[in-house]
């Protein structure tokens, strides 16, 4: 086949399960997890079921690709802008108050917290957890943050004490914890 075929097929395939993602998230915020249907998902994005099957097995893994590929897309976020540039320091506040941001726009999200359980997530834990320790070594060496706690162990701290974001009614109460959360990470004169 003549590669701008190729191309187009293969667009339209991302563009069939991009849709599919969707609309599945879609209809599970709106009648739960276990009120989705393959044939639902199919009606509404507009394709087959014979087609939808060629996609995805089961509504749990539309809905499992649909959770890896939010949480891939927050991870680079923050990746994003924990890119050199600045300071160690600024660089380190800036991704704490990104995830503090994330974890307070899921709250309530009901769906994000139950497939946050699974298991596909540990790898992303693992990343996310090496990316900020990486952060904080760099943060450490600046002078900018303690030495006397392995910054895998600071790592953890950070990430439970902003996973309560999760919970605080306002941005500004976010905004307060990064603060506090920072505050356990400074140096001790």
């Amino acid at each position: 086949m003549p590669k701008l075929w190729n191309d187009t097929i293969e667009e339209h395939r991302r563009a069939v399960h991009v849709a599919i993602l969707d609309t599945a998230a879609s209809l599970a915020a709106e009648h739960g997890l276990t009120g989705v249907t393959m044939s639902q998902i199919a009606q509404a994005t507009g394709i087959g079921r014979a087609t939808l099957y060629k996609y995805f097995p089961d509504v749990e893994s539309i809905l499992m690709a649909w959770h890896e590929r939010q949480v891939t897309g927050h991870l680079q976020e923050l990746e994003a802008i924990g890119e050199p540039g600045d300071g160690p320091g600024e660089r380190l506040r800036a991704v704490l108050e990104a995830y503090a941001r994330i974890q307070h726009q899921h709250r309530g999200h009901d769906l994000a917290a139950l497939l946050h359980r699974g298991e596909h997530m540990d790898s992303a834990r693992r990343r996310l957890r090496d990316f900020l320790a990486g952060l904080l070594t760099e943060a450490s060496a600046a002078g900018d943050v303690r030495d006397d706690v392995a910054p895998g162990e600071l790592a953890d701290y950070c990430l439970h004490a902003l996973a309560a974001a999760g919970d605080l009614p306002s941005t500004a109460a976010t905004t307060r914890l990064v603060t506090v959360t920072l505050a356990g990470l400074r140096p001790q004169r």
